[in-house]
Parts: structure tokens; sequence; C-alpha cells
């Protein structure tokens, strides 16, 4: 269903905007803290090219992992972007999701989630949008603060299972993504801010293409 659901997904493209369509969500607003990454730090270089790149409108090139550089690495910094990016977005909408306006998690009549992390939560839960979204943020944020999978210092190596640790963090943010674009659209409509999540929609999938 991940596959399915991803290739229906990917068919929204980024549409030209008109000046009203291009408002920016409020970051105060953000559903989960931002995570930064400081200058000195690990990953900080990195994600200095990862800003100029997406800003140069070249999405391909956005993507692609800079000459030379580790892919981990680049893996690393840019799950972080689109983790705050998405924590951003849904921030937003979070007041029009509610337990009576969205009492299940779905993107769609076919596609309906239960909520499992495989360690805390091993039995599937039916719970509301809100719920799941709270959960699913919370579990990337807890594997972004844990320093054994996104290892802080330079020393220290990332898992050798990180490849497999990002493909589920991405298959779970792209849940988000599915939920606003059917739950939620026509109030990102509302606030101006299809153009903005399109184009953050357009460079999370550019990004797992390039990667899958």
């Amino acid at each position: 269903t991940w596959d399915i659901a991803f290739k229906q997904m990917e068919k929204k493209l980024l549409q030209p905007a008109t000046p009203t369509q291009q408002n920016a969500p409020d970051p105060s607003k953000s559903f989960k803290p931002i995570k930064t990454i400081n200058k000195g730090s690990r990953g900080y270089g990195l994600n200095q090219i990862a800003k100029m790149t997406l800003g140069s409108g070249n999405m391909q090139m956005a993507v692609e992992l800079p000459a030379g550089e580790d892919l981990n690495e680049w893996l690393a910094v840019n799950t972080i972007d689109f983790y705050n990016e998405i924590s951003i977005l849904y921030g937003v909408l979070a007041e029009f999701c509610t337990t009576e306006t969205c009492p299940i998690m779905s993107a769609g009549p076919k596609y309906e989630y239960l909520w499992a992390d495989g360690h805390d939560v091993k039995t599937p839960l039916k719970v509301s949008a809100g719920e799941y979204i709270n959960f699913l943020m919370t579990w990337v944020e807890n594997q972004l603060n844990n320093d054994t999978v996104f290892p802080t210092k330079i020393e220290v190596p990332f898992p050798k299972n990180f490849l497999n640790i990002i493909k589920v963090v991405f298959k779970r943010l792209f849940r988000v993504y599915a939920h606003m674009y059917h739950s939620h659209f026509h109030h990102v409509m509302s606030l101006g801010l299809e153009y903005h999540l399109n184009t953050c929609f357009k460079h999370f999938i550019f990004f797992i293409d390039q990667f899958k």
C-alpha cells in the first residue's frame, strides 16, 4: 500500500503560483520544536549547501548528493529539514484536525493508518488523525534526538542500518503529507499555503526518488 499511495501522491505537481499563493506558514506554530543544526556542529556545512541548492529553484540539483560528501550525512541533514517542514505545515493545520473532523488517520477511503512503532506499541492502534500524527512526530523527534541513530559527534559513526531507519522515517512522514492533502487541502488553500505545501512535497518526492 505504501508504493500505491506513494505513486498516487507523486502525481501532485507543483502548480504555477500567483503572488497571493506564495504565503509561508508561521514557524512559531510548529507542531513540534524545530530541530536546528547549529554552526560548528556536525552537518552544519551540508545543511547550508542544502539550503543554497534548494533556493536555486533546481529541485533535481537540490536533492543530489554533493560531490565528495558522505551519503549518511546528507540523508541525516535532509531528514531533519523534512521533519521541520512537515512540523511547521501541520502545526498551522492542527487546529482543524480534531477528533470530530478527523476521527481516524486516513488519506482517503482506501488508506487508513493504525499506529504502531514496533517497540513501545506493537499492536496497531486505531486513533484519531491528530493522535496518530502526534505519536508519529514524537517518534521521529526521538530518532533525531538519539545520538546512536543521528550522531552529533564527528567521531561517532552512523548505525549500519541507518538507511533502513531513514526509509521508515520517510514512510511515516509521507503519511502526514497524505493526510494534509486529502483532509485539509481546503484549509491550506484558505490560508494561501498551497504553493508552499506543493513545493515542500515536491522536494520530499524528488529526494525519495533520488535515494529509494
